[in-house]
């Protein structure tokens, strides 16, 4: 039944109801906290850059950052807003300093958006504008005013304050994780020498820009010094790591970390194959030159065009207002500084060659297995059991794109749950036939060579590059007993060992689902620890009925709903700054050693069956 369509059917909405009716069109996803792309991150992001903007124009070295639970409070030393309009600042959609170049150049902001979704989002939002000794503050909920303080006196240094909690009507039983913080802090030193981070009683400083960024984020060792590059508007570092296969970028356009890449980095991509080229007078293959390349890349430019209000991809073509266009620009420097670099440096352009050539070698050897691999691909597609596709994909352009979703069960029993109360739009479900292979130690040539590894792989569609990943969010789904630990053990080896980037950008996940299921005639309460069973008992009065959980498969499709739809629990593979996927993967998956009985025994817990 359609409903019948006539002027009744229009409607106006206030900015604050269009953004808490319509949050993914400003903040991409909504999410729990679990993932570093959810949107309670986007909130704290959206007031930082807003910050990082008043100390890219030359106000104010130091931003102060506080977590208290739910309650976050950013604090600049900024110009501090205009305070005759602050209300109109945070209240009043399109409504900013952003569209005046003169006053923000090469900012994040551009629309005059992120602030005001910030505040329609949260149920409580306070803004403190402190300018030439005064001062002005507002209070809001949900985007409308409930408190509008005079102008007063200060002796506050001018800048910025905002302290908001976000509404748990829009994003449920949420949590910030400070590992996802961090991460985002460190790119904002990393980006912006001079600057200082204070978030919690941490200090966030980088002296070298983006040369620390690699130093901290690539794994093992590089097969030369970084190459790390500065003029005007562009800065790159670059490497290639012993330690992993495909390419890896860390591209920021004004600040701002563009996940997707964009023309920034299909440039700077380009502009390395065409200078390797020249300078070795070789035609190599693009692959050659660019296997296992880490690269981290800083472009700033005058009003850029984003493909969405997130700011995850590029879109500009040209550089206002000179009309040169973004390829040629990045082109005409990475050249130029690149070739000059091999020449002084005669050492690590003959370390690069190496690599080059070595690359090439293995890729040669590689050909016939990776051909006989995909072929048997291509015919086990045809009838593959052991993937359930979705609908949409992480590689396309729909607004639903970031829940996309591959579940990777042990067993059929499993994988029948999960597929029959599945969203067929956005999840899939791979179907493991047993344990996996342990694959520490060996080399790529096991992910074509095993049947398992290969059909996962080309699921993912990473076989190059994770650039066309399928899926955005790849989800462990195993019991939660000896048997499932061990294959969600040799799972994350296996992604650790080839595709440490899918867990360094945040796309690896651990199912949780529940142990007991805590009942009587008139409620049902899932618990997924003894705590929670406690609980559930405890609110539900006498001699409930309590099962006890044993494996996926125990739980029927109507159950497994809820526990995949909109409360699913994820926990996140989250890799620790300082942390060495080499140590990691030794430790856990290596030989047997004292230190690793002492840590199991350590760490041994005895669960105890509720009959």
């Amino acid at each position: 039944m359609v409903a019948e369509y006539t002027e009744d059917s229009i409607r106006s909405l206030d900015w604050n109801e269009h953004i808490r009716l319509r949050p993914g069109m400003y903040i991409g996803k909504l999410g729990d906290g679990a993932s570093q792309d959810d949107g309670i991150y986007v909130l704290v992001k959206e007031i930082v850059d807003n910050a990082i903007d008043e100390f890219v124009m030359g106000f104010g070295r130091t931003i102060e950052i506080t977590i208290q639970e739910q309650k976050v409070t950013i604090r600049d030393y900024g110009r501090g807003m205009p305070l005759g309009k602050v209300i109109e600042c945070v209240s009043k959609i399109n409504t900013g300093a952003k569209y005046d170049s003169k006053v923000f150049q090469k900012a994040v902001g551009l629309n005059g958006v992120g602030t005001k979704a910030v505040n329609a989002l949260t149920s409580y939002f306070k803004v403190q504008a402190i300018r030439e000794g005064k001062t002005k503050i507002v209070e809001f909920s949900k985007g409308v005013v409930t408190k509008d303080l005079e102008i007063q006196a200060s002796d506050l240094r001018n800048g910025t304050i905002i302290t908001f909690i976000p509404d748990a009507e829009i994003f449920g039983n949420y949590h910030f994780i400070d590992e996802y913080l961090d991460k985002l802090l460190w790119n904002y030193a990393y980006l912006n020498n001079g600057l200082t981070i204070n978030f919690n009683g941490n200090k966030f400083f980088a002296k070298n820009g983006l040369l620390d960024l690699l130093e901290s984020n690539i794994n093992g060792s590089t097969t030369y010094p970084i190459i790390h590059i500065k003029e005007d508007d562009l800065e790159f570092a670059f490497s290639h790591s012993t330690s992993q296969y495909i390419e890896e970028y860390y591209s920021f356009v004004n600040g701002q970390h563009t996940t997707q890449g964009g023309t920034h980095q299909a440039a700077f991509r380009e502009a390395i194959v065409k200078t390797i080229r020249e300078f070795y007078k070789k035609d190599f293959e693009p692959s050659d030159i660019r296997s296992s390349i880490v690269a981290a890349l800083s472009f700033k430019i005058q009003e850029p065009v984003f493909e969405s209000q997130t700011k995850t991809k590029l879109g500009s073509m040209y550089i206002e207002p000179n009309g040169a266009t973004v390829r040629n620009y990045i082109m005409d420097i990475v050249k130029r500084n690149l070739d000059n670099y091999l020449h002084i440096n005669s050492e690590t352009a003959e370390l690069l060659l190496r690599k080059i050539m070595q690359s090439e070698k293995e890729r040669k050897e590689m050909a016939n297995i990776k051909k006989a691999a995909k072929d048997s691909v291509k015919k086990v597609s045809l009838h593959n059991k052991k993937l359930r596709d979705c609908r949409l994909h992480y590689d396309s352009n729909d607004e639903r794109r970031l829940e996309t979703t591959l579940f990777i069960t042990e067993g059929d029993s499993a994988s029948g749950s999960i597929t029959k109360s599945r969203d067929v739009t956005t999840q899939a479900v791979f179907s493991l036939r047993g344990k996996p292979l342990n694959c520490y130690g060996l080399t790529k040539k096991v992910v074509y060579e095993n049947e398992e590894f290969n059909l996962l792989q080309s699921a993912l569609n990473i076989d190059e590059d994770i650039e066309n990943l399928r899926y955005n969010n790849i989800v462990i789904a195993t019991d939660a007993d000896v048997d499932g630990m061990h294959i969600r053990m040799l799972l994350l080896a296996f992604f650790l060992q080839f595709y440490p980037e899918l867990v360094k950008s945040g796309h690896v996940y651990i199912l949780q689902t529940p142990l007991f299921r805590v009942r009587n005639k008139q409620k049902t309460i899932y618990s997924y620890s003894e705590e929670e069973r406690i609980n559930a008992i405890s609110q539900l009065g006498t001699n409930p009925e309590i099962t006890r959980f044993k494996g996926l498969g125990e739980i029927s499709p109507d159950e497994f709903r809820h526990f995949i739809g909109q409360n699913i629990r994820l926990e996140p593979v989250i890799l620790k700054k300082d942390s060495s996927i080499k140590n990691i993967l030794e430790f856990y998956m290596g030989k047997n050693t004292p230190d690793r009985q002492a840590f199991i025994i350590e760490n041994l817990r005895v669960d105890l069956e509720v009959l």
